[in-house]
């Protein structure tokens, strides 16, 4: 099984930074990709960031020039750095990983982390 610990979650002011990181540890072959999503009270989760295994990154335009997603392959880690923090960015920040492969065969299975918050304020 897999075990997923985030961590860099807090509180800042408008305009401040964190960094968010995620770890993954097992016995994994590959992350196809690793994620970033967020969840405001009465809002749905949106995906903020990812990555693929092969380093392609997507963000939601909300995010565009503010976040940095980076991982690591060879640790199965996952970074968020956020810049220009702003009140609507205020959420809980939950690591995903999408199919995590554990051979050479192409399947595997999804994992979230617990979340951490991000509170944002002026």
């Amino acid at each position: 099984q897999v075990q997923l610990v985030e961590s860099g979650g807090g509180a800042v002011q408008a305009g401040g930074s964190l960094r968010l990181s995620c770890a993954a540890s097992g016995m994994i072959f590959r992350i196809d990709t690793m994620d970033w999503y967020r969840q405001a009270p009465g809002k749905q989760r949106e995906l903020v960031a990812s990555a693929t295994w092969r380093g392609a990154t997507n963000y939601a335009d909300s995010v565009k020039g503010r976040f940095t997603i980076t991982r690591d392959n060879n640790k199965n880690t996952a970074t968020l750095e956020m810049n220009s923090l702003m009140a609507e960015d205020t959420a809980v920040y939950y690591c995903h990983l999408g199919q995590v492969r554990f051979s050479i065969e192409p399947v595997g299975k999804d994992y979230w982390g617990e979340g951490t918050l991000v509170t944002v304020s002026s």
